[in-house]
């Protein structure tokens, strides 16, 4: 059987989990702890070197990470119900959604991490923050908790990252004054990778921003991903419910 190491509100581990729900498919969950920075541990770092969720173990035991790599491994083994635009076009407009959510990431981490990782790296020592520095493979993700840790972001940079953020929501809406959905006329890879963004933006980021008067296609879209029942299936819920379970 699959197995899925993730975090339930992890945005990348939100992304496989609805891609595997929209599949069918059952998987064993293992939880990461991130707050103690179980995805930095040796343990970890064998199944995965760059030391992110999610990661997905396949049944010959071999290990994919990724997120959007994930997703189409799993449409090419798994291609009922396809997850992909049936032609070349389509699946080139899937992947640049794709590599367009993907490189906001850290605006979304501005307003997620504050809520839980950046509280926990504020209570290390100095001494303590240098000593898990050491075990985070990536020079931007050490950066990440170093900023986390030390230095909170300020009004202006949170102000910067909802624009952005908010500017997704206008290329949907572009984008779906010609289709139902992001890459074509059914559901994609493209509309999972956003999934997680939405989520935020609808619930603290910008929520006047999802109102048919802003942005009435993406509300509407919105409201039909909500109802699907893969949706549901892959508990993609409030992220303040998420954290308070982890702090419980």
């Amino acid at each position: 059987m699959l197995v899925l190491h993730h975090a339930w509100r992890s945005s990348a581990s939100r992304r496989v989990r609805l891609c595997l729900a929209e599949k069918g498919l059952e998987v064993q969950s293992r939880l990461v702890d991130m707050m103690a920075m179980e995805h930095h541990s040796p343990e970890y770092l064998k199944i995965n070197p760059l030391g992110v969720i999610p990661t997905l173990i396949l049944d010959d035991g071999r290990s994919l990470y990724e997120s959007g790599t994930i997703c189409e491994y799993l449409d090419d083994t798994y291609p009922d119900p396809p997850l992909r635009p049936a032609d070349a076009y389509g699946r080139a407009v899937m992947r640049n959604w794709i590599r367009y959510a993907d490189e906001r990431i850290g605006n979304l981490i501005i307003f997620n991490w504050v809520h839980s990782l950046a509280k926990v790296a504020a209570t290390w020592t100095d001494a303590e923050l240098a000593e898990k520095l050491k075990s985070v493979p990536s020079r931007e993700r050490q950066e990440a908790w170093t900023r986390a840790a030390r230095k909170p972001y300020t009004d202006e940079e949170r102000a910067t990252a909802r624009g952005k953020l908010v500017g997704m929501l206008d290329k949907m809406e572009e984008t779906m004054r010609q289709t139902t959905w992001l890459a074509g006329n059914a559901l994609s890879i493209a509309d999972i990778a956003v999934v997680p963004f939405i989520k935020r933006i609808d619930e603290e980021i910008a929520p006047d921003e999802m109102t048919p008067a802003r942005h009435p296609r993406v509300a509407e879209w919105w409201a039909r991903v909500q109802a699907r029942p893969a949706f549901a299936k892959a508990r993609i819920e409030s992220f303040f419910d998420e954290v308070a379970k982890a702090q419980s």
